[in-house]
């Protein structure tokens, strides 16, 4: 299993609470004044942007007759979402949305991501992240290298005894682009196969160019987050050069999704795509 995530926990309980605020038939507002909320206030609650405490969270499972049994999950949800992942510790590098992504990706049970021009950070080396961190005019050179560190935490969940499965779609211009020069994009492509051939866990699948038009979609990036607890929908977060934040509206996830499949669908597979990085990484090392 996962490991327990506060952010995924909290997220959880308020998708539950909401539910089951619906299924007894409460409007929002209604429901906010019943159980001593103003309407503002129980709205942050059910987008995770306010905690709950023991002490309020009572009147709410009273007012929903909530089972004893389920009662207990959720109880035991709320003390899971008080406590402090790794990622709440450099809030004032990441903000609220990163922080957010971090807490998902930690206790998620699978990871789709796509990535037209780069390697994804849950794959880079430190040399690659350093310099993709580094090139970004919003970023103080003090704070790259505790950027670095933090894109390396991160990968974690890729190694440990319970690792995150990752499907990471590419363009093949990713496995050309000299970010950082020759000697840094040699280290990233020995990486990705020394990644490839240690760890079923991990798939890279490679848009090759000879793919046909509408493979690629533009200089996009979005990644797919599942749980393993069925409740969950899927979490999508996507970026572009001037956006980075998570996905709400559940339409969109679901459009996300399709465009996944439709790029997974023009990759080529993982022992191709294996290949392909192997020739690209002989060319480097014998430049």
């Amino acid at each position: 299993m996962a490991p327990v995530s506060p952010t995924v926990a909290r997220w959880e309980l308020v998708l539950r609470l909401r539910e089951l605020r619906e299924q007894r038939g409460f409007d929002s507002a209604g429901f906010a004044r019943q159980v001593g909320f103003t309407a503002a206030n129980w709205s942050h609650v059910e987008k995770g942007r306010r905690v709950l405490t023991v002490n309020t969270i009572g009147p709410v499972l009273e007012l929903l007759e909530v089972a004893v049994e389920e009662r207990a999950e959720l109880l035991d949800l709320l003390e899971a979402s008080k406590q402090r992942g790794w990622w709440t510790k450099s809030a004032a590098l990441l903000g609220p949305e990163l922080q957010r992504l971090y807490g998902m990706e930690f206790g998620a049970h699978s990871i789709r991501s796509y990535d037209s021009l780069i390697v994804p950070g849950l794959l880079q080396t430190e040399d690659y992240a350093r310099a993709l961190i580094s090139a970004d005019v919003m970023i103080r050179p003090v704070q790259v290298e505790q950027l670095v560190g933090i894109r390396m935490r991160r990968q974690e969940r890729l190694l440990g005894p319970d690792p995150v499965e990752l499907t990471a779609v590419i363009g093949e211009a990713a496995l050309r682009q000299q970010t950082g020069g020759a000697r840094v994009l040699g280290g990233q492509l020995a990486h990705l196969i020394e990644l490839l051939e240690k760890y079923d866990t991990i798939a890279v699948r490679v848009i090759p160019f000879a793919a046909t038009a509408g493979a690629i979609l533009g200089g996009s990036s979005f990644h797919l987050i599942d749980f393993a607890v069925e409740q969950l929908p899927t979490f999508g977060w996507a970026e572009s050069s001037v956006f980075g934040g998570a996905v709400e509206d559940p339409e969109l996830v679901r459009d996300l999704g399709f465009a996944y499949v439709r790029a997974l669908d023009q990759s080529l597979s993982r022992a191709e795509s294996l290949a392909l990085i192997r020739t690209y990484a002989e060319v480097k090392s014998s430049a």
